[in-house]
């Protein structure tokens, strides 16, 4: 009996693992590539003392139907919950509540605590940069920057940001090249800060406010880690995103100098003494949201050579986005080796 073909995923953020998902649906195995030492991409969570703080996406949304049904089965699973419920927005003339019919929703009881649901049971290779591929008689392999070669493969899925997807299939297919090389990806540095007491009440704001939308100097978001769902217990933390303006000029300054200077900015906008924070860092996304001509078609690129791209920029700069992207190339990939 001939075993189904393997297929290679090269990033273990949300788009690789619905793909891989999607293929273990239809009983295709794939095996999964990623630098880092877990799961989670721009889905990522700091465990620090004391508190855990989620240093990519603050949270999702859910717009269209199919997604809205999957994120129902993650509800169900008490892998989801809605967050956040009380919002507010910093202007220049200060705090104001943001009021809108959208439901946003965090995972529990950490962001990356999804993506580690999603690649149980998939057959991770994490701490694994792939730097080359190679097509043989035999079919796809992967060379990795510890000098190992890995396959054969009967296809190959690229979720990294585009900027790193590019080298990769470059040398296989130049209109795959071409749309990597069209999409812009923004910076983001996310600074946090952990504290041993409460933040003093603001008059007029919530006592428990969530996170605020900041809409004045080098901030984008703060979001209050001990919020959300699963979080009550932890101490009080804060994630400070900074605007695309502030990461772009910050962009090759020093971590701690930019922590230092976003606690600054939040502490500028909150018109009570803060409590001196036990510890501040920051963390760079050097692609962070991608901007670009690529979206549209069906939301992934599938060369006839048997390479792929998937991800939020080739769907929509979203969580649902990315979902989508590598659910949608999962179902084709899986017609597609069964025909």
């Amino acid at each position: 009996m001939t075993a189904i073909p393997s297929i290679a995923i090269i990033g273990a953020g949300l788009s690789g693992l619905a793909c891989a998902q999607a293929l273990a649906d239809h009983d295709i195995s794939s095996e999964v590539f990623d630098k880092g030492r877990g799961p989670g991409g721009r889905m990522t969570s700091r465990r620090l003392p004391g508190a855990v703080v989620d240093l990519g996406a603050q949270y999702f949304t859910a717009r269209e139907s199919r997604f809205s049904e999957q994120v129902a089965v993650w509800r169900k699973a008490g892998l989801v919950a809605p967050w956040p419920q009380r919002l507010w927005r910093v202007e220049a003339d200060g705090w104001q509540p943001h009021h809108d019919d959208q439901t946003r929703y965090s995972a529990a009881p950490r962001m990356s605590a999804l993506t580690r649901s999603l690649a149980e049971g998939v057959d991770l290779h994490a701490q694994t940069r792939i730097t080359g591929l190679q097509q043989r008689a035999d079919g796809w392999w992967l060379a990795d920057d510890a000098g190992r070669d890995h396959g054969p493969y009967a296809r190959v899925v690229v979720t990294v940001p585009t900027p790193q997807a590019e080298p990769l299939v470059a040398p296989h297919d130049p209109a795959l090249a071409a749309d990597c090389l069209a999409i812009v990806q923004q910076p983001c540095w996310a600074g946090y800060a952990v504290f041993d007491e409460p933040l003093p009440e603001l008059p007029g704001v919530d006592a428990d406010w969530q996170a605020a939308f900041v809409n004045v100097g080098p901030l984008s978001m703060v979001s209050r880690n001990d919020t959300k769902p699963g979080r009550q217990a932890q101490d009080e933390s804060l994630t400070l995103l900074a605007s695309h303006e502030a990461s772009a000029a910050w962009l090759e300054d020093d971590a701690d100098a930019v922590a230092e200077r976003l606690f600054s900015a939040f502490e500028s906008l909150y018109p009570r003494p803060l409590p001196k924070p036990r510890l501040i860092g920051a963390h760079r996304w050097r692609y962070a949201k991608p901007c670009g001509p690529a979206t549209g078609g069906p939301g992934y690129r599938l060369s006839a050579r048997g390479i792929a791209l998937c991800g939020d920029a080739l769907r929509s700069s979203r969580i649902e986005g990315a979902w989508l992207s590598g659910h949608d190339l999962g179902q084709t990939l899986a017609a597609e080796i069964g025909s």
